[in-house]
């Protein structure tokens, strides 16, 4: 699934990656806690979450996320998206929550990762 479906079927703000709204997202998966992206595969997914410090985003940068969705109206500071725009990981904003936001990628056929958060 490209990142623009994702921004359309989140009805999300980009705000970090305009450039990158093309890429191939191959899964998903949502998490609040950071140890858990860290033991799954997360190469070239999306993580949904709402924590928005730049551990977040240092985390991303380890594991190989894709791009990241913050949910339940969550804005990460200009410190985050300028760190996450220095390490090319596109940063989505949307109002729904963690388990709207999973629910409705699943429906339109973005998949979970083995071992999922």
């Amino acid at each position: 699934m490209k990142l623009k479906q994702i921004k359309d079927i989140l009805g999300a703000t980009l705000v970090s990656g305009g450039d990158q709204l093309d890429i191939e997202i191959i899964s998903g998966g949502g998490a609040d806690l950071m140890d858990d992206v860290l033991s799954a595969t997360a190469k070239g997914c999306v993580l949904l979450t709402g924590q928005t410090t730049p551990d977040v985003i240092e985390i991303c940068i380890m594991a190989e996320v894709g791009a990241v969705v913050f949910v339940r109206g969550k804005k990460p500071s200009e410190s985050v998206i300028e760190m996450a725009n220095a390490n090319s990981i596109p940063i989505l904003l949307t109002r729904e929550s963690m388990f709207v936001s999973c629910g409705r990628l699943y429906m339109e056929g973005l998949r979970g990762m083995d071992g999922s958060w």
